[in-house]
C-alpha cells in the first residue's frame, strides 16, 4: 500500500511494517510476522522493486511480532539493525512480564490474525547490527535512529526527512491490539509506560507517524504526542 511517494505500508492496522524506497533501493521497517514476507515480496513487485532492492532492515525493537521475517531476510544477505539493549530480545532471549491489562474482542482478532501470519512459529534473528541511538544510516532514506526507551530498554524511532514520517514502532500506538480503541495511545505490553511516555519527547516532528499497529496517522507528530500527554 502506498502511503505517499516513496513510502509504503505492508500489513493491515493489527499489525504493520515499512518501506522507504529512493534510487538506490529500499529500506524495510519492522518485519511483522512470518507470513507477512509474501506481502512484502508482493509489495516490492507493486513498486517494480526486488528483494535484491532491499538495503536493509531497521527493527524498531525486539518483540516477536516484528521480528516476523527478519531472519529470512538476514539469510540472503540483508543487514538487520537493532539497538544493541534489545539484539538479545530479538534473538529470543528473556523480557520482562508486562500485565496483559483490559481486553476485547479485539484481542481475539489480534491473536487470530497473529496465528494466521504464522506468529507461533518465530524465527529469531541469529545476527544482528547493532545501534546505539544518534546515528544516521547509509540506507534508502537515509534513517536516523532515535532512542526510544521505555516500551522496551532498547526501542528506538526511526526518522526519515526524505519521506516526512517518523515510524514509532511500539513507542505509541493508533489502535490498541487489545481493546480495539483508536487514535494516538499508549501501546500495551510496554515494559515501562511511564518511561515510554516520556521518551516521545524525542520525537522529531514529521507529518507521518508510523505505529507498528494501528493506523498511519497523518496530524503530525506534535498533535500525536499531544494527544497521549493528555490522555484522550
Amino acid at each position: 500500500m502506498e502511503l505517499a511517494p516513496n513510502l509504503h505500508r505492508i500489513g493491515n492496522d493489527i499489525v504493520a511494517c515499512y518501506l522507504i524506497a529512493d534510487p538506490t533501493g529500499v529500506t524495510v521497517i519492522d518485519a511483522g510476522l512470518p507470513g507477512h514476507y509474501r506481502d512484502l515480496v508482493a509489495e516490492l513487485t507493486a513498486m517494480n522493486k526486488t528483494l535484491d532492492d532491499v538495503k536493509g532492515l531497521i527493527l524498531t525493537h525486539g518483540d516477536s511480532d516484528h521480528v516476523g521475517f527478519a531472519e529470512r531476510l538476514r539469510a540472503g544477505g540483508v543487514p538487520v539493525y537493532i539497538h544493541a539493549a534489545d539484539a538479545s530480545r530479538a534473538k529470543g532471549g528473556p523480557k520482562p512480564a508486562t500485565p496483559m491489562g483490559r481486553m476485547g474482542l479485539a484481542t481475539l482478532g489480534f491473536f487470530a490474525y497473529a496465528l494466521r501470519k504464522g506468529g507461533a512459529k518465530t524465527v529469531w534473528l541469529t545476527e544482528v547490527v547493532e545501534l546505539h541511538g544518534g546515528e544516521t544510516l547509509d540506507l534508502p532514506g537515509q534513517p536516523r535512529i532515535i532512542s526510544l526507551p521505555g516500551h522496551s530498554e532498547g526501542s528506538i524511532a526511526i526518522h526519515s526527512p526524505a519521506v516526512d514520517a517518523v515510524f514509532v514502532g511500539d513507542g505509541l500506538t493508533t489502535r490498541h491490539v487489545l481493546t480495539g480503541k483508536t487514535g494516538p495511545q499508549p501501546a500495551p505490553f510496554t515494559d515501562e509506560p511511564e518511561r515510554a511516555i516520556a521518551s516521545l519527547a524525542a520525537l522529531p516532528e514529521a507529518t507521518w507517524v508510523l505505529p507498528g499497529h494501528g493506523a498511519p496517522f497523518s496530524g503530525g507528530t506534535a498533535a500525536a504526542v499531544a494527544a497521549i500527554q493528555s490522555g484522550d
